[in-house]
């Protein structure tokens, strides 16, 4: 991300978000958040897009983002059944479940993101009148210059408790070492903590179409300033959580999000190629 300037990936999986509440019928992800939160303006030239409703690429997109986060809230619904009190949002963007949290009463977030994002999404949450619920704590890291263990501590976060944390559309991103010692802190973390994220598949498992794909974009998002440094072959990402620390791993490739997900839709929204997975992993 350039020095001082929100995320633009941020705002193009909202955007994405937002496309799947005004297109998408049944909905994979109910999110009435979603469109408020990107603002009228940005919503109006939604609506009316063929592109952006009809395009394989772009129902692939919205479809896989669309995925991930319901994959999360999901898992984070199974934890909070074994009394998980702490809910951590990695790279939280223009994310809304804070905002619509079903298990405010008991469940306390943390959303985690760089400065200059984190000061765009309480611009946004102000222009669009979404009220901050008392159970949300913005934690803002800049990974440069702190570790994310003392930014959440300074943010209240109590390392001693169990804790779900979200981590999508980051991992790609990062550097192995920088997504790694994440990893490790979560997998630290008390019996019953457990993390949901995605990651990108190396491109030597990928056919040449998909890997057409994948450089095509690349090569746009290193022009908004954020570049794809960090590709992982499942198997041995799931060998590597197992030696970190976690007792349980999950991995969903597309076969599995479609079953899981997109089965007998009427619309045949479903995602498409074989870039990226699903990860979940507890401690």
């Amino acid at each position: 991300m350039k020095q001082g300037r929100f995320s633009r990936t941020a705002y193009k999986v909202a955007l994405r978000r937002a496309a799947h509440q005004l297109f998408d019928q049944p909905k994979v992800l109910d999110d009435p958040l979603a469109v408020p939160i990107v603002g009228a303006e940005a919503a109006e030239k939604l609506r009316p897009s063929p592109k952006e409703r009809d395009h394989p690429v772009a129902r692939a997109f919205r479809a896989f983002m669309a995925a991930w986060s319901r994959y999360a809230e999901d898992q984070l619904a199974q934890a909070v059944e074994q009394r998980v009190a702490q809910y951590v949002v990695l790279g939280a963007g223009l994310d809304t479940f804070a905002c619509r949290n079903p298990h405010a009463a008991y469940l306390r977030v943390f959303e985690v993101d760089h400065p200059a994002t984190q000061a765009w999404k309480l611009e946004r949450l102000q222009a669009s009148g979404i009220a901050v619920p008392p159970a949300l704590q913005f934690v803002t890291v800049d990974f440069e210059r702190q570790t994310l263990a003392a930014g959440l501590e300074q943010g209240g976060f109590d390392s001693g408790s169990p804790a779900f944390l979200s981590w999508l559309g980051v991992t790609p991103y990062l550097t192995r070492e920088s997504c790694m010692a994440t990893l490790r802190f979560i997998a630290q973390l008390p019996p019953g903590s457990g993390v949901a994220f995605d990651f990108a598949v190396d491109p030597k498992l990928l056919n040449l179409r998909q890997r057409l794909a994948l450089h095509l974009i690349s090569r746009r998002v290193a022009a908004a300033g954020e570049p794809f440094q960090l590709y992982f072959r499942p198997a041995e990402l799931a060998q590597k959580l197992r030696k970190t620390g976690f007792e349980r791993t999950e991995i969903l490739d597309t076969e599995e999000i479609n079953a899981r997900y997109f089965k007998d839709r009427e619309d045949g929204l479903r995602v498409r190629g074989s870039l990226g997975q699903l990860m979940g992993a507890w401690v």
